[in-house]
């Protein structure tokens, strides 16, 4: 038996969730400017892309952290397992801001 099991299965389905958001992140972007019919520059595209991307590498290291944090004897400080989560939250914020911007702007 995996010791922590629990945990780390835990660890593990919170990271699929973050992968789920990437690929919504992504596909969002994409099809959101191909339904309006409007033309979008190409930087545009390649940005959905990319914040995808970077989500995908945040919750990998989120994950990681978390991993030898379950696993590890001792208790570790506050900051070095929050800063994932926090830039996280504030790219999928940044990430809804910018979509209402651009629903805003094509109504």
């Amino acid at each position: 038996m995996i010791p922590n099991f629990k945990d780390h299965a835990a660890n593990e389905r919170t990271f699929l969730a973050w992968l789920r958001t990437a690929i919504a992140i992504v596909g969002v972007g994409l099809t959101a400017a191909k339904l309006t019919g409007t033309r979008v520059p190409l930087w545009s595209d390649l940005a959905m892309i990319g914040m995808g991307g970077v989500v995908v590498v945040l919750a990998f290291i989120r994950m990681h952290l978390l991993r030898r944090r379950i696993d590890a004897e001792e208790e570790l400080d506050q900051l070095s397992r929050d800063w994932p989560d926090v830039v996280l939250m504030a790219l999928v914020i940044a990430m809804i801001v910018l979509t209402g911007i651009f629903v805003i702007h094509v109504l």
